[in-house]
């Protein structure tokens, strides 16, 4: 090694520290630049004369981003070290024990947690109030995120003192600002959809959400935050690690719920190895285990360095991969019109299934790979979400590859395909592609819009492909003996779908609006703009500022219900569906005044006598709202079985927690069901 090596290494690292925090797009695991920055170390412990004052290892990648106020930390916001290894665990337990050497043979007592993979962010709290929320920046001053952080509803912004055995007048409350997997599923086929670059994970797309320039559309994106540490405080809230979580959970804050503390390392590595194997089925996504010594004086005596504290430590998991080979790419046509690359993979074991394919997302993303159809590849799950190559093993490569080039026209209806200026996606612009044809029929008969059973995949495809739809009124054009010419399909079966398609005409507002695919209305949108417009005319009707003065509507997805309004097309679309008989009124009429107007309830865990859409519905019905997640704004937990983090969280609020049938003597006493 010589000092050219050394300057590579830390310029190499400089270039993926950009990526991972300024960029939001890393382009290798966070196990493979552990081991970069270890080596590192290494090289400046051999030969400390080459040792750059900026060097990587002294530095916390995160630079203030344009656009927001940078303010510094009252306490140093420090990253922790990480650990892969039960062995690594145990030199940690042997360096605290070192420092601490008057505990004899008496075992350290640890508090152990899961580390949840967001955004680490200092919340400070005068005198009970929220005045300022900071991104960990440098680790000396952060970017002012407050405004955005404000609307989270799972944060109080006014901690309720008298519930809170000792809050300081002064802290700084240190968690982690994450997404949830469905939430980034959902966002991230909004952007695919949208012709936007998707993110790479969860944590990027909490990162990325934070770091809005417009709150109210920060406020689109659902982070949630977790409550973990302290920084500075004027006094201690607090004497363990333990009991800090106490204070925390009396205050109104999110917390991790699989926190334990233990006595001894043994016991540590335990959970390690437990949560290493359950945490798939967690809502949001882990990468590992947080270790602290849970006393604070303890904490005092170790002390940090300048980069990471000495009395906690981060154990990662190791990431779920599979080697494989890429067979070719395919290109498919969503019901927008765009193309995106899909990647036929040699079929693999990864995470308890079969993989075989992964999705590419866009152009761009094969050519940040340097992907060549052909190749062998690293493919891990994101997030255990969806497939995805991650690496290329350009060293196994024979000559044979291929370059892959997205085709100028569309593979379904030949149109010539474009790429609009500032964004990623190629579109086909024909909306009477079959493919663009096939997805909005699909989505208009999914369960959750129109609810026409027996419109799967492969008669939408036979429908299509004969021409006995070409847009979706014609579905209610079908008879029984137009469908007798399709393959499988008997008389008995062709009568089935026509009922089934009849019977969709008369599913209201709530459910057409979702099967309309509106971008960003969803199906609890739907069903608020239906209960509050009443018919399709008058949310037509409704300016921007109208739709903005409901619970469920921000911004965004107001200026997206006017622009789908204003299309030609859609006009077209909304007046088919009309002429066929398709009822657009609101079939769900809010009690005012009753014992639920007003009161907003989450729903969590398995329920006997409701589906969770039909609870919702049945709330609205009476005047209620309902949210995803708990917080101090929330009247009612409705928790059936095998109910989770929700419960405890509103356990800890004091939300009332009611049973179904609990639920059913609440709206028998004051509603009208």
């Amino acid at each position: 090694m010589d000092k050219q090596s050394y300057l590579r290494l830390v310029e190499e690292i400089r270039e993926h520290d950009q990526r991972y925090y300024e960029a939001n797009r890393p382009r290798i695991a966070d196990s493979d630049y552990d081991a970069l920055l270890a080596r590192l170390k290494n090289i400046e412990a051999a030969h400390p004369e080459w040792a750059l004052a900026d060097s990587p290892s002294r530095k916390l990648g995160d630079r203030p981003v344009g656009g927001f106020k940078t303010t510094a930390h009252r306490a140093p916001m420090l990253s922790m070290d990480n650990t892969y290894s039960d062995d690594e665990l145990r030199d940690f337990d042997a360096r605290v024990r070192k420092v601490l050497k008057d505990l004899g043979d008496e075992p350290v007592e640890y508090a152990v947690e899961l580390k949840v993979d967001g955004v680490s962010l200092s919340v400070t709290y005068e005198n009970g109030s929220l005045v300022r929320a900071l991104t960990r920046g440098d680790g000396a001053r952060g970017d002012d995120v407050t405004a955005n952080f404000r609307t989270l509803k799972s944060v109080p912004h006014k901690v309720q003192l008298k519930k809170v055995r000792a809050w300081p007048a002064l802290i700084e409350v240190r968690g982690e600002i994450y997404l949830s997997r469905d939430r980034f599923v959902k966002m991230n086929a909004e952007r695919e959809e949208a012709g936007l670059a998707v993110f790479a994970n969860p944590r990027n797309a909490a990162a990325g959400s934070l770091k809005l320039l417009e709150s109210e559309a920060a406020a689109e994106r659902g982070l949630d935050f977790l409550a973990h540490g302290i920084g500075f405080s004027s006094e201690s809230p607090a004497p363990t690690q333990g009991e800090l979580r106490d204070a925390y959970a009396c205050a109104g804050f999110g917390l991790q719920p699989e926190s334990r503390v233990v006595s001894g390392i043994e016991k540590v590595i335990g959970i390690c190895r437990e949560w290493s194997e359950r945490r798939h089925k967690l809502p949001y996504e882990t990468d590992g285990m947080v270790v602290k010594v849970n006393r604070f004086d303890l904490q005092a005596r170790l002390g940090s360095t300048a980069k990471s504290p000495r009395y906690m430590i981060a154990y990662k998991f190791k990431a779920e991969r599979a080697r494989t080979r890429l067979l070719d790419i395919l290109v498919q046509v969503g019901r927008t019109g765009v193309l995106t690359p899909v990647a036929v993979l040699e079929p693999v074991e990864l995470s308890g299934s079969t993989v075989a394919r992964a999705t590419l997302h866009n152009e761009d993303e094969i050519e940040r790979l340097g992907l060549k159809i052909g190749d062998a590849v690293l493919i891990e799950k994101s997030g255990e979400i969806i497939p995805q190559i991650v690496s290329v093993l350009a060293a196994e490569r024979k000559g044979k590859e291929k370059k892959f080039v997205m085709p100028r026209s569309c593979p379904e209806c030949r149109s010539e395909v474009s790429r609009a200026s500032g964004e990623v996606a190629v579109r086909c612009p024909n909306p009477e592609c079959p493919a663009q044809v096939r997805e909005r029929i699909l989505h208009f008969a999914s369960r959750k819009a129109m609810d026409i059973e027996g419109l799967g995949d492969a008669l939408v495809e036979q429908l299509v492909t004969k021409k006995l739809v070409r847009s979706v009124p014609d579905i209610y054009r079908l008879t029984a003996e137009g469908l007798s010419q399709l393959d499988r399909m008997g008389e008995k079966s062709a009568d089935n779908l026509i009922r089934a398609i009849d019977a969709s005409r008369v599913r209201g507002l709530e459910r057409a609006l979702f099967a309309l695919g509106i971008r960003h209305v969803g199906e609890r949108s739907a069903r608020e703009l239906a209960v509050r417009f009443r018919t399709l005319q008058a949310l037509e009707a409704a300016s921007e500022a109208e739709l903005q003065q409901m619970n469920e509507v921000g911004p965004v997805v107001a200026a997206s219900i006017r622009d789908f309004f204003s299309q030609p097309a859609n006009r077209e679309l909304v007046k088919g569906l009309a002429a066929a008989g398709v009822d657009f009124s609101s079939k769900t009429e809010r009690v005012q005044g009753g014992l639920l107007d007003g009161k907003t309830f989450v729903v969590t865990g398995s329920l006997e006598e409701y589906s969770r859409e039909s609870i919702h519905e049945k709330i609205l019905l009476l005047g209620g709202r309902t949210a995803d997640s708990v917080s101090s704004k929330t009247a009612y937990l409705i928790a059936g079985s095998d109910a989770g983090s929700k419960l405890e969280k509103a356990k800890k609020l004091g939300v009332q927690i009611l049973t179904e049938q609990d639920f059913n003597k609440l709206i028998r006493k004051g509603g009208k069901s």
